[in-house]
């Protein structure tokens, strides 16, 4: 009889039911871009052109890899890991330079961040445990990465986090043509809702870099929302918001947990 499979989160994870829902994830997807447009180190993204480019699909690649490797085996999570690691190398060789190392604990951060703000805001509040636990998957991914000065507990963690929030993210020319793109390939409406999405879930200083006032509107429409999942609606309510292209991407996250 074959060992059962060893995977890099428990399956009885808070993480695993975090990352199970694609509307949870579609929120972590809208909070990450505000925070990625401010970052200092978004010239990296555009030395590539794939963030301009192709805003959208950029961001959800992102998203996409950390979904793999919280629902794979151990050994596929780190071949996972190891290969951003290497497409990271080759953009660094290319341009003759070393991305710096807390912009990927920033977006390492962002995703630790949205995991927690995005669970909460659709689901219910996490207790210290769980946030622990959920730091605990993220510290792990870090470490196999390679990333130096990661905080040793979730406690530390939010320490880090402010620090990082007021050091390394700056409104700029990049910000600025960004969200234009982000306008271009979703459309007035769905852009609308994107800026109302992030600003449930990006911490007070992106708020007030991007000039964000509370929204005023989506926190009504949100419950709302949360009734359509009990009554088995928000299937119809996703096929009208989302970008036809990327449907069956974002179905494709949704598992049974």
């Amino acid at each position: 009889m074959e060992p059962a499979p060893r995977y890099f989160v428990n399956e009885n994870s808070i993480v695993r039911k975090v990352w199970s829902k694609s509307d949870t994830i579609l929120f972590i997807f809208a909070g990450a871009s505000a925070e990625f447009a401010l970052n200092k180190a978004v010239d990296w993204l555009y030395f590539t052109g794939k963030l301009p480019g192709d805003p959208i699909g950029r961001l959800f690649s992102t998203v996409g890899y950390a979904w793999q490797i919280v629902f794979s085996e151990t050994e596929v999570a780190n071949a996972a890991i190891d290969k951003i690691t290497s497409i990271h190398a080759a953009v660094e060789s290319k341009r003759n330079a070393k991305i710096p190392d807390w912009s990927y604990r920033d977006v390492l951060f962002m995703l630790i961040h949205y995991s927690i703000a995005s669970y909460e805001l659709l689901e219910r509040k996490l207790s210290s445990d769980e946030k622990e636990e959920l730091y605990d998957v993220f510290l792990r991914m870090g470490t196999r990465m390679n990333l130096q000065k990661l905080p040793a507990n979730y406690n530390e963690w939010l320490i880090s986090h402010e620090e990082h929030l007021q050091a390394d993210l700056v409104k700029s020319d990049l910000t600025v043509d960004l969200f234009k793109q982000y306008r271009k390939h979703l459309g007035g409406f769905r852009y609308m809702l994107l800026l109302e999405t992030q600003k449930l879930v990006v911490p007070a200083r992106v708020m007030q870099l991007l000039g964000y006032k509370n929204s005023l509107w989506l926190k009504p429409v949100i419950k709302i929302y949360k009734l359509s999942r009990h009554l088995k609606m928000d299937g119809l309510i996703k096929n009208i918001v989302l970008p036809p292209k990327y449907k069956a991407q974002i179905k494709a996250l949704d598992r049974s947990i």
